[in-house]
């Protein structure tokens, strides 16, 4: 006998897939939250008391404060969907009230740790020459690993200095990338890629030693290798790059709508969060210089 709750379930996952492109990753956190809810929910009426019991069994079983948080997150978007098709009148987790979590500063590098990454690979031959590309315009970019992995060569505007990405949700935005990110490029499409590809043919831009597209997973094996050549201790992924990206543009003095615009947040407060870093930065810098700081 088919259950009309899980059959809810498998509608609002498919909206998630079809028409907000939400990936697997998080369509299997999505599916695995609302199986839990549903195993919760059982017979019970779905009203603002029995919301409150979810919340108080998640804590009870103590979860984080990020987990309890984002199955209520699942929760409440599973049941806006339910009210936007009229299957509900209320929303029963509408407006209650989540753990506070704690707020975590993005990783990043300062200026001189990321020269010594950039300097790591070895160009000598074609791979290095890559990686090198790779990191300058990570950098010089702020993309997603996803983002870098996917550029075909006719999203490259050399002469503007221009990408054009589909980030998140389908969404369409043109980034920008300066003299180092080009000339690394350059050097790789000329004297590196060539040599990778070995007569094969394919449109993306950069590739493997096999000529196949770079995966995601090799990118970030690419970076681990290098942050511990620079002799980096700190945990480098294709993230800390975007966020040393954000950081740096703020401390220069960028506007924080630009920054948005270019690292496709949708949201300003998820850029904001790049100015507490600052702030973080200029209190170390105060303390360490200034004759009366408290140190």
């Amino acid at each position: 006998m088919r259950n009309p709750k899980q059959d809810r379930i498998s509608q609002f996952l498919t909206h998630l897939k079809t028409e907000r492109n939400y990936s697997p990753h998080t369509l299997s956190n999505y599916a695995r939250d609302l199986r839990f809810l549903l195993g919760f929910l059982k017979d019970k009426e779905i009203d603002r008391s029995a919301a409150r019991e979810y919340l108080l069994a998640l804590e009870k079983k103590r979860y984080s404060r990020r987990s309890v948080a984002r199955k209520l997150s699942s929760a409440r978007s599973f049941f806006r969907f339910l009210r936007r098709e009229k299957l509900i009148d209320q929303n029963p987790f509408e407006n209650l009230l989540t753990p506070k979590l704690p707020k975590k500063l993005p990783n990043f590098l300062y200026p001189e740790e990321l020269q010594g990454l950039l300097n790591a690979p070895d160009q000598k031959g074609p791979r290095g020459l890559r990686d090198r590309a790779i990191l300058e315009v990570l950098y010089g970019t702020g993309l997603r690993v996803t983002e870098i992995r996917r550029m075909n060569f006719g999203d490259v505007d050399f002469d503007e200095g221009e990408i054009k990405v589909l980030g998140k949700g389908s969404k369409e935005r043109i980034v920008l990338f300066g003299s180092h990110a080009r000339a690394a490029l350059n050097k790789y499409l000329k004297d590196g890629r060539p040599k990778l590809l070995s007569n094969k043919k394919s449109p993306a831009i950069f590739i493997n030693r096999r000529g196949g597209r770079l995966t995601t997973r090799s990118v970030e094996r690419m970076l681990v290798h290098h942050a511990k050549k620079a002799g980096l201790t700190k945990k480098v992924t294709p993230h800390t790059l975007r966020h040393s990206f954000a950081t740096h543009l703020l401390a220069g003095g960028a506007d924080l709508r630009m920054v948005q615009e270019l690292l496709g947040h949708v949201s300003l407060s998820t850029t904001q969060v790049y100015t507490h870093i600052t702030k973080e930065r200029l209190k170390e810098v105060y303390d360490s210089a200034h004759p009366r700081a408290n140190r």
